[in-house]
C-alpha cells in the first residue's frame, strides 16, 4: 500500500539553504526545487535483452529574482558547496537579463498549504531478473496470440520513483514521492506482402494495477493482425470515428490552444474564446488534481500553487485557460495552478447525451472510418488547420467491413470540436487527459 516513508530530510535541506543563499547574495524572491529519482528500464525483443538501466539521479534547480530580472541554474550537486555554486550562478545570470514585468514567484495566497496525501507512492521493488521475465512472457504471449505474428520491436518493463521538494522565499517547503510503473509491447503482423504495427502498454501508480504481461502481449499483437488484408480508399467526405488514444490527441491539440503561452502570444486558434461554445452542449471536461492514484494527479503545481477541482469546460463553453503564474500575469488573471501541465482532464458528457459503448457508436455512425492510429504532426495551433496519417477500418452499416490504410484525415479543429455527436464510455484512463471514443459528424478522407 501506499506511504512508504521516504527520507526527504536532504532534499529539503538542499531546498532551504538555495533559498538562504539566495536571500544572503540580495535576491528579492527565489524559489528552488530538489528531486531525487530512481528506476528501472528493460527492453527485450525476441527473448534477447537490449536495454537494461538502473539510474539514480539528484537535482537542484534553483531561479531568483532581482526585482524584474530572472536568473535561473542547477546541478547535480546536492552538496554545501553545490548549492552555493548554484545559487551564485543564478545570480550572476539574472544581472544579465533584461527585466520583465511579469516575472516573479506565484502569488503567496494561491500557494498550497494543506498538502492532501494522493496515494502516489508504490515503490516496486523489481529485480532484473524478475524484469526480464516480465518483458518475456509479453512477447511470447503476443506471439503464441497469432500465427502471423512475425517479428517484434520489443517488450518494454519500466519502474519509476522521484521524490521532489519545492520552496520559494514566500515560506512555501513542500514535497511527496510517487511512483510510475508500466509494461508495454509493440509487434509486427506479416501476410501477404503487407506488415503492420500493433502496440500497447499498461501504466500505473502501483504495480498491482497493471495489466497482466500476457494480457498486454495479446492486445499488442491483436491489434497488428486486425489491420492485414488493409486496403486504400478512394477521397471522400465521410463521418470518422477516433479511437480513446486517438481521441486523447484530438483535446491535447485543444489544451495546447487554451494555454496560457499560446494566449498571450496571440498564437491560437482559440483566441481569447473563454465564454464561447467551443464544443456541443453536452460535452464536459472536468480537471481532478486530487484523484487518489491518478496517473496525472498533483497537489500542487511546478510553482506550489495548489491544485484545485474545476470545469474546464461546462455545457460545451470554455470556462477558462491553463495557466501558471506568468502567461495568468500576462492575461492579466489569476494561476490555475497548471505551471508543468494539466492535472487528469476528463471528457465526459453533461447527461444530455449519454456515452455509448463502441459497438452503439458504430452503429450510430453507420458508414465512415474508425480511426485506431495516427500518424504525422500536420496540426496548425493558429489556424486550427489538421491533418495527419490514418488507419482503422472502413464501417459499413454500423459494422466494421474491412481495415484501411494510407489515409489523410483533413478538417479544422474549430469546426471538428463543434462537429462532435457523441462520446464513448470506453475511456482510457492512462494519461493526463482522459477520454473514451469520439465520434465527429464529417471530415475529408483523401486516399486514392
Amino acid at each position: 500500500m501506499s506511504g512508504h516513508s521516504v527520507d526527504t530530510a536532504g532534499l529539503e535541506q538542499a531546498v532551504a539553504s538555495a533559498l538562504e543563499c539566495a536571500r544572503r547574495f540580495g535576491a528579492s524572491q527565489a524559489e528552488a526545487d530538489a528531486s531525487l529519482a530512481q528506476g528501472l528500464d528493460l527492453s527485450v525483443r525476441k527473448d534477447e535483452i537490449e536495454k537494461l538501466e538502473h539510474h539514480r539521479k539528484k537535482r537542484l534547480s534553483v531561479t531568483v529574482y532581482f526585482d524584474q530580472r530572472k536568473g535561473a541554474a542547477s546541478t547535480a550537486d546536492l552538496s554545501a558547496q553545490g548549492v552555493h555554486t548554484t545559487v551564485e550562478q543564478a545570480c550572476t545570470l539574472a544581472r544579465f537579463t533584461a527585466e520583465d514585468s511579469y516575472a516573479g514567484l506565484v502569488e503567496a495566497e494561491a500557494l498550497a498549504r494543506d498538502i492532501p496525501d494522493l496515494d502516489l507512492d508504490y515503490p516496486w521493488t523489481l529485480e532484473a531478473r524478475d524484469a526480464v521475465d516480465l518483458a518475456r512472457r509479453i512477447e511470447r504471449a503476443g506471439f503464441a496470440m497469432d500465427a502471423r505474428i512475425r517479428n517484434s520491436e520489443g517488450a518494454s518493463v519500466s519502474s519509476f520513483r522521484q521524490s521532489v521538494v519545492l520552496g520559494n522565499s514566500h515560506g512555501f517547503l513542500a514535497g511527496y514521492s510517487e511512483t510510475s510503473h508500466s509494461l508495454g509491447c509493440a509487434l509486427i503482423a506479416e501476410q501477404g506482402g503487407q506488415m503492420h504495427r500493433g502496440q500497447w502498454f499498461t501504466v500505473a501508480r502501483d504495480a498491482a494495477d497493471l495489466e497482466a504481461p500476457e494480457s498486454v502481449g495479446a492486445t499488442a499483437a491483436r491489434r497488428a493482425a486486425a489491420h492485414l488484408g488493409a486496403r486504400k480508399l478512394s477521397t471522400r467526405r465521410a463521418a470518422v470515428l477516433f479511437c480513446p488514444q486517438s481521441a486523447q490527441g484530438l483535446f491535447g491539440h485543444f489544451i495546447q490552444a487554451i494555454q496560457g503561452g499560446s494566449q498571450y502570444r496571440k498564437a491560437s486558434f482559440l483566441l481569447q474564446a473563454a465564454g464561447e461554445q467551443v464544443f456541443p452542449a453536452f460535452v464536459r471536461m472536468s480537471e481532478r488534481p486530487h484523484l487518489k492514484k491518478g496517473i496525472a494527479s498533483a497537489p500542487f503545481d511546478a510553482e506550489g500553487a495548489a491544485t484545485f477541482d474545476r470545469e474546464l469546460v461546462d455545457h460545451g463553453v470554455l470556462g477558462g485557460y491553463v495557466l501558471g503564474s506568468y502567461s495568468a500575469r500576462r492575461l492579466g488573471l489569476p494561476t490555475t495552478a497548471n505551471a508543468g501541465g494539466l492535472h487528469n482532464l476528463l471528457v465526459t458528457s453533461t447527461g444530455a447525451e449519454p456515452l455509448h459503448t463502441q459497438e452503439a457508436l458504430l452503429r450510430r455512425m453507420g458508414s465512415g472510418l474508425w480511426v485506431t492510429d495516427l500518424m504525422g504532426q500536420g496540426v496548425n495551433g493558429v489556424t486550427g488547420d489538421y491533418s495527419r496519417g490514418a488507419r482503422g477500418f472502413w464501417v459499413e452499416g454500423g459494422a466494421i467491413a474491412y481495415p484501411v490504410h494510407e489515409i489523410t484525415i483533413a478538417g479544422n479543429l474549430r469546426h471538428m470540436y463543434r462537429e462532435i455527436a457523441a462520446l464513448g464510455e470506453d475511456v482510457d484512463a492512462r494519461g493526463s487527459i482522459q477520454c473514451g471514443s469520439v465520434l465527429v459528424g464529417e471530415m475529408t478522407l483523401a486516399g486514392q
